[in-house]
């Protein structure tokens, strides 16, 4: 391993050949290729690119453009600025301890034992080298972690860092950070936390640690998300989509319709209201007693990247429900116009700027697209919703008989105005008979 030094820019040419001769182990040579099957066969395809057809016309909300993570987007012209920021993290992570070089080696000693299990997890055949591979694997992976005690700990940053000084580039960053085919293994991450240097300031864990870094994103209560971080994922999106799951059992559906609701404004003309729900997960929505309970939602420039990715992800992997399609399909069912935005904003269910009052009905409308969620989560709830409705007429004609039909002139004029509505509409329609017959 070669390594040269620039100030804090450090370039590393990884060759086969160790300095130090390696240690040979005799093993049977079947060993090998019953390690590799194994491997393949444990480790699934968990990273891909979203086709083309799914963008349906919104490329930004799955390339990346500020930051490139893993081999898919390795090289793009458009996010070579970067790349300078990132060797001087990983840099900064690894000059903590003084054998700059011995931190290296032992990097990319862990690596290439991992590089086989690493490349199944790409839907893709990747074709960059074993070393090419191992570099993007490491670049990336460090810069990562640094990135994370560097947002955890102040003290760590330079004022001059461009990442938390420019204005929006962190922001931008970190959405980067949350697409399906900008991703990196978890367990690389794993892998390297457990060999580079870790700050004295720093007693996190790596899960504790991507918990800091993306809970702004993450809507819901912060004690019960935290509750959630032992789950481990396949990749920082996977770990975040876990996090979105609901905690409320499901409601029951008799018909398993995939219906949605009508809007916000009839529903709340049919006598429903709404209500803010502090709850565990965005997507813990439930109805009781007339009230619909629905957790806040806000709305900012990364919001429909960040639910394009986890839809694409959860039709890929998820066989069963599909939960944040399923929220996705619902919301958008109560979102149709401005009125409803203004409605759900009054109640502080919707967060967003004033300017944003006609985007969020077409943001949510995209986000379904046209096709149907097969097994829609919200069914029950809104055939709750609907079973309410009609109960609510039964109920309204049943006091409208009870208080305005007492005394017998009530209901004299009861009849008499029905007899008026029938006599309108039968003058109606022989008017409109008669036109047509002289029109003839």
């Amino acid at each position: 391993m070669e390594i040269s030094q620039s100030r804090d820019h450090v370039s590393v040419e990884i060759q086969e050949d160790s300095l130090v001769p390696p240690i040979i182990i005799q093993e049977d040579s079947l060993v090998s290729p019953i390690k590799k099957q194994m491997e393949t066969k444990s480790t699934s395809a968990c990273i891909f690119r979203v086709s083309s057809q799914f963008h349906k016309g919104n490329d930004n909300a799955y390339i990346p453009g500020k930051v490139s993570i893993g081999p898919f987007h390795h090289g793009n012209d458009a996010l070579k600025v970067m790349e300078d920021n990132k060797w001087r993290y990983v840099h900064a992570l690894l000059n903590r301890k003084p054998n700059l070089e011995a931190s290296l080696d032992g990097c990319v000693k862990a690596l290439r034992k991992l590089e086989h299990r690493a490349r199944r997890c790409y839907s893709e055949e990747i074709s960059f080298t074993s070393n090419e591979f191992i570099e993007i694997m490491l670049i990336d992976g460090c810069f990562i972690i640094e990135l994370f005690f560097k947002y955890a700990f102040k003290s760590l940053r330079r004022r001059s860092d461009p990442i938390f000084s420019t204005p929006g580039m962190f922001f931008d960053l970190r959405g980067d950070m949350m697409l399906i085919g900008n991703q990196i293994p978890y367990f690389i991450l794993q892998r390297l936390f457990q060999i580079v240097p870790i700050p004295t300031q720093c007693s996190l864990c790596l899960h504790e640690l991507a918990f800091r870094f993306f809970k702004s994103m993450i809507p819901g209560d912060q004690k019960a998300l935290w509750e959630k971080i032992d789950q481990e994922g396949n990749h920082l999106l996977d770990f975040i989509f876990h996090c979105f799951l609901p905690t409320y059992t499901r409601v029951p559906s008799k018909n398993g319709t995939n219906q949605g609701l009508n809007c916000a404004t009839l529903l709340q003309q049919a006598g429903i209201r709404f209500k803010k729900a502090a709850t565990k997960s965005l997507l813990d929505v439930k109805f009781v007693n007339g009230v619909l309970e629905i957790p806040p939602l806000t709305f900012h420039k990364r919001t429909e990247a960040l639910f394009c990715n986890l839809i694409a992800l959860e039709q890929r992997y998820c066989d069963g429900v599909q939960h944040i399609a399923s929220y996705a399909f619902l919301m958008s069912s109560l979102v149709r116009s401005e009125k409803d935005v203004k409605l759900l904003g009054r109640q502080e269910i919707l967060i967003h700027d004033k300017n944003q009052e006609k985007e969020v009905p077409e943001l949510l409308r995209k986000l379904c697209g046209d096709e149907i969620v097969q097994d829609f989560y919200y069914s029950g709830l809104s055939e709750q919703v609907k079973e309410y409705r009609r109960a609510g007429l039964r109920v309204w004609w049943q006091e409208f008989k009870r208080d305005s039909l007492k005394t017998p002139a009530s209901r004299l004029v009861f009849i008499l105005i029905i007899l008026i509505l029938v006599l309108s509409v039968v003058g109606a329609f022989f008017s409109v008979f008669s036109f047509c017959l002289h029109k003839m």
